[in-house]
């Protein structure tokens, strides 16, 4: 059974999780569903930063507006380098990356499975 947010439903965290993504400006933002393949979230959101101060802003936006809207943060690992941030919100993992570590780890491959 996934993580569930108290408040939120996992649609409306989706939402919100877009949103703060499209405010600043990330690129290729892609979602895959993976309620059918894993119990611990039901969504997994991948988004492109252009330099390392980016994917720290997006990480850091996401968090606040997610917590603004009554939803959990349960933890946000990479910001001391800003290649790669995951900002884990419960229901909702989300992976904020700069473009070549995000062609290197080609993520979209291993959840793609889900959608």
């Amino acid at each position: 059974m996934a993580r569930k947010q108290n408040t939120l439903t996992t649609d409306k965290l989706q939402a919100i999780i877009i949103d703060a993504l499209n405010d600043l400006k990330a690129t290729d933002v892609k979602i895959f569903n993976t309620e059918t393949i894993s119990d611990e979230f039901d969504r997994v959101i991948i988004a492109t930063g252009s330099s390392n101060r980016q994917t720290r802003s997006l990480a850091g936006h996401v968090h606040e507006k997610v917590k603004e809207n009554g939803g959990d943060i349960l933890s946000t690992e990479g910001e001391e380098t800003g290649e790669w941030v995951l900002v884990d919100c419960a229901d909702i993992v989300v992976h904020i990356m700069q473009a070549p570590i995000r062609a290197y780890y080609n993520l979209e491959e291993l959840w793609d499975v889900a959608s």
